[in-house]
């Protein structure tokens, strides 16, 4: 099947999978080469300054409670939208205006986990949180310091052979840090079996010190989570997904926006600034490979992953040709400016703090100047930041890099 969309240089054909008439592209090289256990080869750290460095985020801008805890639903958050350098200001229930039919929407289906369990090393108080399982069965953890209600605050990693005592009889042992002893906040340990049960059991989701209270897991995960078969799942909620709602999703359909399913489950994310993220698995299928593709062949929709999570698995699994092939592993891929991005044209985000290194990676889709127009207009209007906040659309200049196209056919 075929979607017409009339466009000023003439009509433009839109493949649509399943449908029939199009088949799945065909790899020309293999997919892009990965490490068999994340935090051996390490990567460097980000040595890029971001362009927002002189901001600063006021505490009051912290978003503490879910949105639907101080309004009208999950999807009663703000949108600010940048097209080039160009800003503009609107509801999230605006987002199918801001798209058009033949976009495609990238989503993260990672479930999150319930992460954060408390524990003892010897006689001291501690909050495990669970980040990663290795390929080899051991976990990645990071041991936290109890603050008082709920929050947690750093704690030096390790020793090597460090006992953690969990609930229900079960322990943990710390073998190896990932990179560099110095500082090591990640440790891979030894673990009990069954991890996922223990977590289910004891376990509730990571929070951070804005944050007013506790939630329920079910404030931790979107619309579009689904279960793993052996457990795995995100230690911290993709969040830019967050806002979603089934409604809004079948309206976007409705009106012919794409939806691309991957999954990337991320670690921990208590990173200190300019530190890059650590390898995470990830798994791009062999649809969403070639609906990607396929748009990008037609020329008239955008892949505007959702999350810098999607942008990292998508990009993970294109070569330099350009082309997305299957691929599932980990990824230590890092996007900055200077690497850039070869298949995502835009991007939905949640607002980030200013040396945070994720906002390298919004640099290379958006550009230097129109991030800190949208920072610095975010700013004055006083948008939310955090997972329970508002989010940042980032789109390209429409007049210089998208057709005008004013109506689609079916």
């Amino acid at each position: 099947m075929t979607a017409r969309g009339r466009c000023e240089g003439g009509d433009v054909a839109l493949a649509v999978p399943g449908a029939g008439g199009a088949e799945p592209a065909t790899a020309a090289a293999d997919p892009p080469a990965l490490d068999e256990r994340p935090g051996r080869a390490g990567t460097a750290v980000v040595a890029e300054v971001t362009a927002l460095e002189a901001l600063r985020v006021p505490d009051a801008l912290s978003s503490r409670v879910p949105a639907e805890q101080r309004g009208a639903g999950r999807d009663d958050v703000r949108l600010l939208v940048s097209r080039g350098r160009a800003v503009t200001h609107h509801a999230f229930r605006e987002l199918p205006e801001q798209l058009r039919a033949g976009d495609v929407l990238v989503v993260n289906t990672s479930m999150t986990l319930p992460a954060a369990v408390n524990g003892r090393v010897g006689g001291e108080r501690v909050v495990v949180h669970f980040s990663t399982r290795g390929a080899d069965g051991r976990w990645a953890v990071e041991l936290r310091a109890p603050r008082g209600a709920g929050v947690t605050g750093p704690r030096p990693g390790g020793p090597a052979g460090a006992v953690v005592r969990l609930p229900g009889g079960r322990a943990l042992v710390l073998e190896e840090p990932l990179g560099p002893a110095a500082g090591a906040r990640l440790w891979w340990a030894q673990a009990p079996e069954r991890v996922p049960e223990l977590l289910r059991r004891y376990g509730r989701p990571i929070r951070y010190g804005y944050t007013d209270r506790d939630q329920p897991l079910s404030a931790y995960r979107t619309v579009f989570a689904v279960d793993s078969p052996d457990g795995s799942g995100s230690a911290e909620m993709p969040s830019a997904a967050r806002p979603f709602t089934v409604p809004l999703v079948a309206e976007l359909v409705r009106r012919g926006v794409l939806f691309a399913p991957l999954s990337l489950h991320t670690g921990v994310a208590s990173a200190e600034a300019h530190e890059p993220p650590y390898p995470e698995r990830f798994a791009v299928p062999a649809a969403t490979a070639w609906l990607v593709n396929a748009v990008r062949a037609a020329g008239s929709g955008r892949v505007v992953a959702v999350g810098t999570t999607a942008v990292r698995a998508l990009e993970s699994a294109v070569g330099a040709d350009g082309v997305v092939r299957p691929a599932e592993g980990w990824t230590d891929l890092v996007v900055t400016p200077r690497r850039g991005v070869r298949v995502v044209d835009g991007l939905l985000t949640g607002l980030h703090e200013p040396q945070a290194s994720h906002l390298l990676m919004l640099e290379a889709v958006a550009g230097r100047e129109a991030l800190r127009r949208g920072y610095e207009a975010a700013l004055q209007e006083r948008y939310l930041w955090h997972e329970f906040g508002d989010v940042h659309l980032i789109l390209p200049d429409e007049e210089r890099n998208a057709p005008d196209c004013f109506s689609n056919e079916w």
